[in-house]
This record gives C-alpha cells, sequence and structure tokens, in this order.
C-alpha cells in the first residue's frame, strides 16, 4: 500500500509581500500510481524534485522581485513550485510557468488560490517538444535547470525559440559544471552574458555556491 503524500505549507517572505506555498514535505515523498510520470521519462528517484522549493529557486525569486519586469511578457521555465511566478504573479505581470512534470500544474493551481491570485498561464511542455502555441517573451527565466550534458543544447534552444528579438533571460545555475558550455550555446544564438554571486542570501541555511546568469539581446 502506497503511503499518501505528506505536504508542507509555508510562507516566504519579499519585503512587504508574503507568498503562501503547499509543497511535498520533502523530497522522499512519491505518488505516481497510474505510472503517468514513468511513461513520461520521470523515475521514482527524480519524481519528487519538482514538489520541494530549491535554494536556486529562492535566489531566482529574490532576484527577479527587485528586478523591473512591468509591461513584459515574462516565461518561467522548468518552474517546479513556480515560486517566481507565483511572485510576479502578485504584482500582477504576465507570467506563463512550464514545466515536463505531470503534477506541476496541480500544485500550480492550488498555491496560486492559496495567493489569492488571478489564474497563471500553465504549459506542461518539454524542451524537445515541436508544437507549442507559447509564443514569444521579452523576459525568460528559470532555476537549477542544467542536471545533464544533454540539456545544455535543449535549453538553449528552447530558450531561443520563445525569445522576442528583444530579450532578457535570467537563469540561476547551483554550480553543476555545465554553466560554461550553455553559455557558449547561448553565443551561438546571439546573446550577450554575464554571471555574479547573488549579493545577500542570509534567507538561505547555507551559502550558495553558484551563479545568477544573465543573458540579453536586442536593447536590453
Amino acid at each position: 500500500m502506497t503511503s499518501p503524500l505528506r505536504l508542507r505549507y509555508q510562507t516566504i517572505e519579499f519585503g512587504d509581500v508574503d507568498i503562501h506555498v503547499c509543497t511535498l514535505r520533502d523530497n522522499q515523498q512519491f505518488d505516481d500510481p497510474n505510472d503517468i510520470a514513468l511513461k513520461l521519462g520521470i523515475s521514482s528517484a527524480t519524481w519528487p524534485i519538482f514538489g520541494v522549493i530549491w535554494p536556486s529557486s529562492l535566489v531566482l525569486a529574490h532576484y527577479i522581485a527587485c528586478h523591473e519586469t512591468k509591461g513584459k511578457r515574462i516565461l518561467e521555465i522548468g518552474c517546479g513550485m513556480a515560486l517566481s511566478s507565483l511572485l510576479l504573479n502578485q504584482r500582477n505581470d504576465d507570467i506563463t510557468a512550464t514545466d515536463y512534470h505531470p503534477e506541476v500544474g496541480v500544485f500550480l493551481e492550488r498555491n496560486t488560490q492559496l495567493n489569492h491570485g488571478k489564474a497563471i498561464g500553465y504549459q506542461r511542455i518539454g524542451w524537445a517538444d515541436e508544437a507549442s502555441d507559447l509564443g514569444l517573451f521579452d523576459i525568460i527565466i528559470g532555476s537549477d535547470l542544467l542536471y545533464e550534458d544533454a540539456h545544455i543544447n535543449l535549453l538553449a534552444d528552447f530558450v531561443h525559440k520563445h525569445s522576442n528579438r528583444a530579450c532578457e533571460v535570467i537563469l540561476v545555475d547551483p554550480g553543476r559544471g555545465r554553466k560554461n558550455k550553455f553559455c557558449r550555446r547561448m553565443e551561438t544564438h546571439g546573446y550577450s552574458f554575464s554571471q555574479e554571486k547573488p549579493e545577500h542570501t542570509d534567507y538561505l541555511e547555507q551559502p550558495f555556491k553558484g551563479h545568477i546568469l544573465r543573458f540579453w539581446r536586442g536593447d536590453n
């Protein structure tokens, strides 16, 4: 008999804005009785990765909380618990979230309701998927996305496919050893880039070893 999922409710503060989030209790939770995730290539070991808030997600949300986004069309890729999307939604920004995991949409809807926000546009999509009506975006964001070497070109090409002529891309990488290859791939698509350490991470339990990667082309 499979144990029921254990959930956790928490409130994360961004200045005077509180974001309420329901997540998995920890990354030991698992629930795929109909093998929906398994058929998508998501194993039992990786199934719960989507369902907790990782340090990179917190870094991204704190960065984007101070970033100018008014009037921009924004896409969060590999959103997981979609913390940044929930925060941007509270500012009434034009945010769309995407992920490949089949349970992300369920949690996104629940967490949007917890924050009394308007519905967030969401699509379950893989970076290799050909058919998509997502369209083009002015800002694309994401955190902790480069798990495997095979993801480097897929992610860069997906970003390029959904970028407006003038576009800014903000990715937080915790230091998995693939950012340099990814940056070179983005250069082939015509992007300039910079990297920086987050200035303040006192909201994290441990020092953050990764970087905030920023890419831009056009007038950004």
